[in-house]
């Protein structure tokens, strides 16, 4: 699931930074910055280096470093938001439901390009600049409690069934960083058994692993 990165690009400027990729391109070589030298460490100059741009055409699609810092962030949990509202909404039976958001969630952390998951726990995300991220995956954490809520959980413990299951699917970014070669997709697939057992609820079955992937294909298409 995880792909190679690509480096050593032809630099470009002017016009050529205005392409489609130009911006991707940025992303893709502060992503393995990031995760691999460490954000304070990472400088727009080495960025733009490594997507083969010029600095000044880093800063067209970027204003500062926390603003590709923030458009990366946006990218573990905007997809998973989405889906989440849609699952919620839904009338399939409730571990039908959750199982295939965690899976899908779980496998958006773990099969990314490069381990955006780790940059949670950067003193930077406090950053007032990163509100929107912060809100955004308090929101992704609110729709996995509304489902925690409709499987059954008391009252009393939603909040804390919600952290744990929450908790878990982050852990992938943590596991991934000390474990590189891991196999990523036996990982979600345990994972998202993991939260639904989590919640209280039996433990999930071939049929119900097949019924939430075909829920999947149905809202993803």
């Amino acid at each position: 699931m995880v792909k190679g990165s690509g480096v050593g690009r032809p630099r470009a400027s002017g016009a050529a930074a205005n392409r489609p990729d130009a911006r991707q391109a940025v992303l893709d070589a502060a992503g393995e910055l990031f995760t691999g030298a460490g954000y304070a460490a990472t400088t727009t100059r080495a960025i733009a280096e490594r997507a083969g741009l010029r600095q000044a055409s880093l800063y067209y699609h970027f204003p500062a470093k926390e603003d590709i810092l923030a458009a990366l962030l946006a990218e573990t949990v905007r997809p998973s938001l989405a889906l989440a509202a849609r699952l919620v909404a839904e009338s399939a039976p409730v571990a039908v439901r959750l199982w295939a958001l965690a899976y899908a969630d779980i496998g958006l952390l773990g099969g990314a390009r490069h381990n955006l998951g780790a940059l949670y726990l950067l003193p930077e995300v406090g950053s007032p600049n990163l509100a929107r991220f912060r809100t955004e995956r308090a929101e992704l954490k609110e729709s996995y409690g509304r489902l925690v809520a409709a499987a059954g959980v008391a009252p009393s413990a939603v909040g804390i069934r919600t952290d744990l299951v929450f908790g878990l699917v982050e852990s992938i970014a943590v596991v991934r960083r000390d474990d590189p070669g891991l196999d990523v997709e036996a990982h979600v697939r345990e994972g998202a058994d993991g939260v639904v057992r989590l919640v209280g609820l039996p433990q999930p079955s071939d049929e119900l692993r097949a019924e939430a992937r075909a829920l999947l294909a149905t809202l993803t298409d």
